[in-house]
């Protein structure tokens, strides 16, 4: 049995006797990379070796640590399984022929590098990287034996033992191969990533170098030159040259450190035409391996030679350069964050952006021109422009003082309904013409429109919720009047110490949002009757739920036909509640397209946790009404009768509020479905990759497209009339979709130009507070009272809400009525956006868990595991700087004591730090 294989003829398929090393070292040589000459000792040698030295059960034992095992359980694991390798024997076969093989590599006692190449290693699903040891500058036979043994006792490490557990690959999974090479006599070396894995980019090469031998560098124990570089180009895109005062040198036997001479300490290793060189091979590297590559290089006189390449593991999306100007498109105007845009957190993508301006405009005009005259807002006068990607009320300045003169007819035609505003419009015109236009749209089969037609509906139904929208607006000055009015009162003139606040005599009323969740409720309680179906659905990953529910394919061990009755239940929930949005851009997802969410609350209420949100509503009621029966008791008769006179006009306003936003994306769903079939018919036609890159286009480039009858059923020209072998359009939104994720990471002024005399005038009424806030303490409105302790969960989206767990404090930059299924999971809410009348804070209070909203910069100053102490009545978030994440630390999650409403979630015990 031969132990050897030469490096250049080992091939993808020899994971399992060569490793994940040879095997890209091979792939390298095959590819006619410069790589240093070498052989591999097998993992039968490994095996063997084990064998005859009757090593494997107590291996075995020694490694099957318990779930919870600690860093010293490691330790002291890894000391003892190394210390039955130092007392193995070599067998003497695979000694003779690792002699032989030694032999041919050079003259003599040629040093060599002996390197790890583990079965789990340099794999594309993880690395592994840095887990097993490296030796260097080997010299002779005998050294050279005592370092395969010192190798292969390496695989059992504390942190590779360790990582292996974290990635769930069991102890008897595992074997080591040895790669022997021989030693470059480097003058330089380091790391080179094909991706820059900051921002994820494919197009750039990111080298780090410095004087001596790589190991250094890898270990991190020396300063190097970082120089980023275009892949495409070789132009160097950014360098920062270390002052290198160490570097890595043979040794006798080994390495060593040494200074470097002091006229080479801020010379760069690599000036642009070399490290635009290493960048070529970086390229070749990643094209060879189809993906991008981690990869160890060395320089010795005046030459590159590649020693490793791994695969990137864990490597972001692309994205752009986060913006930090923020110009103004159109000068003489004021720029806000508020209204609308409260529910477009994010960058817009460029369609909707694009649709949006101009739908917002009409509508604005159309209203002002009802409720005030046809010469208030002039052409030019409003908008929806975007400054980086984020949506902005734009004012012109000479219509923003002529619609101030016209406030108090403003507030004067708000309050008469005029312009079919306030509760009455919305409830007998706003509200069912949007669904009217619906209705009208959703009567025509949409694979059967031709693209000219769904583009039209596609408008049509956007401007009919913009119009919504706009009506809607009308509502909530109208409750937030009603609800501070009261308060106002109350505080004044009825309230005495011991009392509750004035916000508890308006819980407990009904809304769409508590509507939906009591659905979701009694969809779990449903479910619950059948064993099968509960098992299902807790057991079954929640994609694989979505999926089985899309398709109708019951998960295996349902019954089918219990399962078409459940995913018809479910199908009604949506259909009654899943339009909601998590953001207004239509290029996210609502509920009726992708359900996750929904299910994962089902799965939280089936698991036995959470309350009874009808016995929760209950118990709200009761307790206002008794209150309000106290209050009315104790006055005279007429501040008794303004008493309730304002409390009933807060009760029917206030809820209306939360009705009325919860069907802005009424019309979503079906116009989201018209897009992607658009998109689906562009894909046909080679223009865009996938369906839902059809977000991603300009609208004029849409509009072209279904002109030149690339968007009818069957189309298929582009390709053919482009020439191209990529859709059309692929780079373009590639590019679109990178320039997204970089504006995502900026925090967006609340008001532009910024100003200290724009915050003066106009900050008070903006939903967040200011970006820039000294100090560990995050200040924000207090909007539902309470203090709680526990670990953040910073959520950007739906993308994320499966991350959350029982207990956590909800982090956002917003929340909207699509929400609010995680508020029963919640321990406490903390938002960027928000104020003590929004959505979050009425939900907060109904719940009964602290909010502490506005906070301007929450999601960018918190961190998902980080604790912190979140006070509802002071408004203020105090982060915990030393806390860890919850695995790591073995935390619990938190509970909240706020408001004396009934219990929230009952989903964990209460932490000891709960005041």
């Amino acid at each position: 049995m031969s132990y050897i294989n030469d490096l250049a003829k080992v091939g993808r398929g020899d994971v399992a006797g060569a490793g994940g090393k040879a095997v890209g070292l091979g792939g390298l040589i095959q590819a006619g990379l410069p790589v240093p000459p070498g052989f591999v000792l097998t993992t039968a040698a490994y095996a063997d070796f084990v064998t005859d030295n009757n090593l494997a059960a107590a291996i075995q034992d020694l490694a099957t640590l318990p779930p919870h095992a600690q860093p010293r359980d490691y330790e002291e694991a890894s000391e003892r399984i190394s210390s039955l390798f130092q007392g193995g024997t070599m067998p003497a076969g695979i000694a003779a022929e690792l002699a032989e093989a030694y032999g041919r590599l050079g003259i003599g006692d040629a040093a060599v590098a002996v390197r790890s190449s583990a079965t789990a290693e340099d794999l594309e699903s993880a690395s592994f990287a840095g887990q097993q040891d490296t030796y260097l500058n080997v010299r002779g036979a005998e050294a050279l034996m005592k370092a395969v043994i010192d190798c292969w006792a390496s695989l059992w490490t504390a942190r590779a033992m360790a990582y292996r557990a974290r990635e769930g690959v069991a102890p008897d999974q595992v074997r080591l191969a040895v790669v022997i090479q021989q030693m470059v006599e480097a003058d330089a070396a380091g790391v080179m990533f094909t991706a820059n894995p900051t921002n994820g980019r494919r197009d750039q090469a990111v080298i780090s170098a410095a004087w001596g031998l790589g190991e250094s560098v890898v270990g991190g124990t020396v300063s190097t030159d970082d120089v980023v570089v275009d892949a495409g180009t070789g132009a160097v895109v950014s360098r920062q040259t270390a002052d290198k005062d160490v570097m890595t040198v043979y040794a006798e036997n080994g390495t060593q450190e040494q200074p470097v001479a002091a006229a080479r300490r801020r010379e760069p290793v690599l000036d642009d035409h070399t490290a635009a060189q290493l960048a070529r091979y970086g390229r070749q590297i990643a094209d060879h391996f189809g993906t991008p590559q981690d990869i160890e290089w060395a320089r010795a006189g005046g030459r590159f030679h590649i020693l490793q390449s791994r695969p990137i593991t864990a490597l972001p999306e692309p994205a752009a350069d986060t913006p930090d100007t923020w110009p103004l498109p159109y000068p003489n105007g004021l720029y806000f964050r508020a209204s609308i845009v409260e529910q477009l957190p994010d960058p817009l993508s460029p369609l909707f952006a694009d649709m949006i301006d101009g739908s917002v405009a009409r509508s604005l005009k159309s209203l002002m021109a009802e409720a005030l005259g046809k010469t208030v807002i002039r052409e030019g006068d409003v908008g929806l422009p975007t400054i980086n990607g984020y949506a902005y009320y734009y004012y012109r300045n000479s219509g923003m003082w002529r619609m101030m003169r016209k406030l108090p007819k403003a507030l004067g035609a708000l309050v008469r309904g005029k312009a079919h505003m306030g509760v009455a419009g919305w409830r007998g015109f706003s509200h069912p013409r949007y669904v009217n236009a619906i209705k009208d749209w959703s009567t025509r089969p949409t694979a059967e429109l031709t693209g000219e037609e769904l583009l039209a509906g596609v408008q049509a139904l956007l401007d009919a919720g913009t119009v919504y929208y706009t009506a809607v607006q009308s509502i909530i000055p109208l409750a937030a009047t009603s609800e501070i009015s009261f308060q106002a009162f109350y505080d004044k003139l009825v309230r005495r110490d011991g009392d509750p606040p004035a916000q508890t005599f308006l819980l407990g009323y009904d809304s769409e949002p508590i509507r939906a969740e009591k659905s979701l409720y009694d969809l779990a309680g449903w479910a619950r009757s059948d064993p099968e179906l509960t098992s299902a659905l807790l057991d079954e990953p929640t994609a694989a739920l979505a999926e089985s529910h899309h398709t109708g394919t019951p998960p295996a061990g349902v019954n089918d036909g219990l399962w078409q009755e459940w995913r018809f239940a479910f199908r009604e929930h949506l259909a009654l509640y899943g339009h909601a949005v998590y953001n207004l851009d239509f290029a996210s997802p609502v509920p009726a397209d992708d359900p996750s969410a929904l299910l994962e609350t089902v799965k939280f209420y089936l698991g036995g946790q959470g309350t009874d949100p009808h016995e929760r509503q209950r118990l709200l009621t009761e307790r206002r009404e008794s209150l309000s029966e106290q209050m009315a008791a104790r006055l005279g008769p007429r501040r008794r009768a303004a008493f309730l006179r304002l409390l009933r006009w807060a009760q029917d306003t206030a809820p209306i509020r939360e009705d009325a936003l919860a069907d802005v994306g009424l019309a979503w769903p079906l116009l989201r479905q018209m897009l992607l079939e658009l998109g689906q018919r562009l894909v046909g036609s080679g223009v865009i990759a996938a369906p839902d890159d059809v977000f991603w286009l300009r609208h004029q480039e849409l509009r072209s497209a279904v002109e030149f009858g690339l968007a009818e059923p069957g189309a298929r020209a582009a390709v053919v009339i482009a020439g191209a072998e990529r859709p059309v359009r692929a780079a373009a939104v590639e590019e679109r979709r990178m320039l997204w994720r970089g504006q995502a990471k900026a925090a967006a002024p609340q008001m532009l130009p910024e100003s200290r005399w724009m915050d003066k005038a106009f900050g008070s009424m903006m939903p967040a507070g200011p970006r820039q806030k000294p100090g560990g303490v995050i200040k924000g409105v207090g909007a539902s009272a309470g203090k709680v302790t526990a670990l953040a969960r910073v959520l950007t989206g739906p993308q994320d809400f499966g991350t959350m767990r029982p207990g956590d404090v909800l982090v956002a930059r917003i929340t909207t009525p699509a929400w609010t299924s995680l508020f029963a999971m919640a321990s406490a809410v903390v938002t960027d956006v928000g104020g003590p009348l929004s959505h979050s804070s009425i939900v907060a209070r109904e719940y009964g868990i602290p909010a502490v909203l506005g906070t301007g910069v929450a999601t960018q100053r918190l961190a998902t595991g980080q604790r912190i102490l979140v006070d509802g009545d002071a408004g203020t978030v105090t982060p915990d700087d030393a806390s860890t994440d919850r695995e790591a630390a073995g935390d619990t999650p938190g509970s909240s004591l706020a408001n004396g409403l009934p219990g929230r979630n009952g989903a964990a015990k209460p932490d000891v730090d709960v005041t």
